[in-house]
């Protein structure tokens, strides 16, 4: 059973049981006292240089339109509650909670490694997203310019880049993104969650301020940048109202698309999430947990391709209903342009053109 070890600083409030371990243990350290029921956790961050022997990621689901991600950081000190990625921390034996989000695994090297993936013989040019498990953005990237070396990886070789994010760090980069996106090689997406600041620092601790991410998404699209916005993920009865104003606030700031995904529990993100809810909106626990096993067939997750991230039920067809009446009302007409990826370096005929 976990203790809680709760920082008003983080966003978990417990770090549950690695499944991968055999043996069980109780502890004594800086974030657990045993003879207390709660603890609170100093809020430092623990940085471990990790090396890596690939980067890029083939992603196999349907229900993603990308081929491939890299992740410069495993491990998130966004701190968001609902994150999927959190279960991927036990593989490295760690917990998905509080040490998800203070046990920072920085993949020394990214860039190299990528940049001679990008360039093996049998590598065939598709958009690489940047951020398809943790943020490439979070507050390690001050510090580590991992993201920034890998940008200027793809400036080199001229290769398309995605990139998702909820941190306005990404503003720094300016020069890398305005010398793509002259070459039609990069799309932005800002992820926003809720307006309401209580909302999303309760959701999102370390993440930057929703005024701060209707700001990016003006600032990127002045420059030309094209950038779409991820409602991700909408939680029925804590965010999913906001909707339309959300819809209307990002087409205004410049934002070409808006995508949306369902929330949803899986593995040990239930117990986080719900002692998370408990402490923080006791009021709503009932409610939100009865709306999210509402569109998941009865559970708190759903694995099934095309249902897992949208969900099916009433509640999920209003969402999806409402969410395509804001995009027919404040996106009409914008879209996000094709990316080129008939200038990529590395590929054979263009190497013998430069001969």
């Amino acid at each position: 059973m976990a203790k809680k070890i709760v920082s008003s600083a983080r966003g978990a409030g417990i770090n549950p049981i690695n499944p991968f371990f055999k043996l069980n243990h109780e502890y004594e350290s800086d974030l657990h006292d045993p003879e207390h029921e709660e603890q609170p956790v100093e809020a430092k961050t623990q940085y471990i240089k990790v090396f890596p022997k690939t980067m890029i990621n083939k992603v196999p689901s349907p229900d993603i339109p990308i081929s491939y991600s890299v992740n410069p950081y495993q491990g998130c000190e966004h701190g968001c509650i609902y994150c999927y990625a959190r279960n991927t921390h036990t593989y490295w034996g760690y917990s998905a909670g509080i040490d998800f989000e203070q046990k920072i695994m920085i993949k020394h090297n990214a860039a190299g490694i990528m940049r001679k993936e990008l360039l093996h013989k049998n590598w065939k040019v598709s958009p690489v997203s940047f951020s398809g498990n943790t943020d490439c953005y979070q507050p390690a990237e001050a510090k580590f310019k991992l993201t920034r070396s890998m940008l200027e990886v793809m400036l080199e070789l001229q290769h398309p880049v995605g990139i998702i994010t909820k941190n306005s760090l990404i503003l720094r980069d300016l020069d890398l993104l305005q010398a793509l996106n002259e070459k039609q090689l990069v799309h932005v997406y800002i992820s926003v969650t809720s307006l309401d600041e209580k909302l999303r620092r309760d959701l999102e601790p370390r993440t930057s301020t929703a005024a701060q991410r209707i700001k990016t998404i003006k600032t990127l699209s002045s420059y030309g940048i094209p950038v779409g916005v991820m409602f991700a993920p909408i939680i029925p009865g804590l965010n999913s109202h906001e909707i339309m104003k959300i819809a209307q606030k990002v087409s205004e700031a410049g934002a070409v698309n808006m995508g949306y995904t369902m929330v949803r529990l899986n593995g040990q993100i239930s117990d986080i999430f719900k002692e998370w809810l408990q402490r923080k909106y006791p009021d709503k626990y009932d409610k939100v947990i009865h709306h999210i096993e509402g569109v998941h067939n009865g559970k708190l997750n759903d694995n099934r391709f095309g249902k897992r991230m949208s969900g099916e039920g009433k509640m999920a067809d209003l969402i999806k209903e409402t969410m395509d009446m804001a995009k027919r009302k404040y996106f009409e007409g914008k879209h996000m342009p094709e990316m080129n990826t008939e200038i990529f370096i590395g590929s054979v005929n263009q190497q013998l053109s430069l001969f």
